[in-house]
């Protein structure tokens, strides 16, 4: 019996991995992370910040062309009312839905590893969410008109739609940037505290207005922690709902493959399936651009590879349940979509969806593979890629493919959608690169926090 008990009890009392380096200290976790952004920056922080710049100018002259011409100049036409501008939308609000939940959800699970990718994380969040709501606007074809989405009264008594879900997307939009915003601003007071007696003049006058008196008294950190711990627990239920009734402007039509009751759950599982995958795509190269090896260590790959490959299991899951749903509830019109979507137009797009979000995810069962930051970053890769091309597909496929054969069409996208989507991703960069020069990328006083665990843990 003994032989047998041993071994368990070794490992129920075994500690967890460590996340930092044995000797690390307070003042050695601040200069790892501050020294990031305090030096010089090398070529090619420049290159790519040049590069993102010329993308950023080309999305301005596409959006240009667009409010001078009109949405003719997309592939959108009377069949496929949306295309590149929607299915953008959706994928750039899933990666800006999951940075605020991941951060959420392992703070409220008191998840020691979150300490490392919070803050870039929910910078992904703000940026993500801002292009998104970007998307919808353009897609009016007259964005100065767009403040008539908003539920307010008018000396014409006229209200919006209530009952139409691009309402709640408007409503649902504004607050989560506001939530967002503020959650990781709170979360950067005490680091720019630290920033500010770090600094000399005109640095430390800016990161002392930022920290807006912040000390770091017991009665501070009291306060600090609770309203903190409580805008996390807002936040999980808000990304919830948001992404949900991104999945309801889908569920609420009469549409072939949209009439799903787990469209709701499923664009939720999707939004952090997605996401995660854009933080493992940052994560890499932050860790080796700012030097911050040792406090992103392979233990933090590890659990973020587990995420994904969990998020392709469920994904996959999803995938089997709309096409049992199709075969399942006899209608024809759902069967033949499935049929199209496999072996149709556009199939090996769907084919290409389904070996990245389901098939090359499996790599990562390997504790190797999920410790490989190479192999991690090429996985998170394609998960964005399948992912999108997930989001593109769920418009063209139904609604080139309808109800009536005599609709069916093409969707083809013009250079001024390729031009915006890229010009899309061309500013995203630019605005993460100037994050990592002004705003420290991983939080400091968080950092300090694990160590000190860690220490006490020796």
């Amino acid at each position: 019996m003994s032989a047998v008990a041993a071994p368990l009890h070794v490992e129920a009392n075994a500690s967890p991995p460590r996340l930092l380096p044995p000797d690390a200290t307070y003042g050695e976790v601040t200069d790892i992370v501050a020294s990031g952004m305090e030096r010089r920056f090398g070529r090619v922080w420049w290159i790519a910040l040049g590069v993102s710049l010329v993308g950023t100018i080309v999305m301005l002259a596409s959006i240009w062309t667009l409010l001078s011409e009109g949405i003719g100049v997309w592939g959108n036409n009377a069949i496929a009312v949306w295309g590149f501008d929607v299915g953008n939308y959706v994928w750039w609000i899933g990666i800006g839905n999951a940075g605020t939940l991941i951060s959420s959800m392992l703070l409220l699970t008191r998840q020691r590893w979150r300490a490392a990718i919070n803050r870039y994380a929910e910078a992904m969040t703000l940026f993500a969410a801002a292009l998104a709501g970007l998307y919808p606007l353009l897609h009016l074809g007259r964005p100065w008109y767009a403040y008539w989405l908003a539920p307010y009264p008018n000396t014409m008594d006229l209200w919006p739609q209530w009952r139409s879900p691009l309402v709640w997307d408007m409503v649902a939009i504004a607050s989560y940037l506001i939530f967002s915003a503020l959650f990781w601003y709170t979360g950067l007071i005490p680091d720019f505290a630290t920033l500010r007696d770090r600094s000399r003049g005109f640095r430390q006058v800016v990161y002392g207005v930022l920290a807006l008196g912040w000390q770091g008294s017991s009665r501070q950190w009291k306060h600090y922690k609770s309203f903190y711990t409580a805008m996390a627990a807002l936040g999980v239920p808000l990304v919830v709902s948001l992404h949900s009734v991104v999945g309801l402007d889908y569920a609420a039509t009469l549409m072939p493959g949209w009439q799903e009751t787990i469209f709701p759950p499923y664009f939720v599982v999707g939004a952090m399936f997605s996401g995660f995958a854009m933080v493992v795509t940052l994560t890499v190269p932050i860790r080796w651009g700012l030097g911050l090896q040792r406090v992103i260590t392979a233990e933090h790959l590890d659990a973020m590879g587990k995420f994904i490959l969990f998020g392709a299991l469920v994904m996959g899951l999803s995938y089997a349940l709309e096409w049992f749903n199709a075969w399942y509830g006899g209608n024809d019109v759902e069967r033949d979509l499935v049929l199209f979507q496999f072996t149709g137009a556009h199939a090996w797009l769907y084919w290409t969806m389904l070996a990245c979000n389901c098939a090359v995810p499996q790599l990562l069962w390997w504790p190797a593979a999920r410790r490989s930051a190479a192999l991690l970053l090429a996985t998170s890769v394609a998960v964005n890629i399948g992912m999108w091309l997930e989001r593109l597909l769920i418009n063209i496929d139904t609604l080139t493919h309808g109800h009536l054969p005599a609709r069916w069409g093409f969707y083809v996208p013009t250079v001024w959608d390729w031009t915006l989507f890229g010009g899309s991703l061309s500013l995203f960069t630019l605005l993460f690169l100037l994050f990592t020069r002004f705003v420290p990328a991983v939080s400091i006083h968080e950092l300090r926090e694990l160590a000190r665990q860690e220490g006490a843990a020796r």
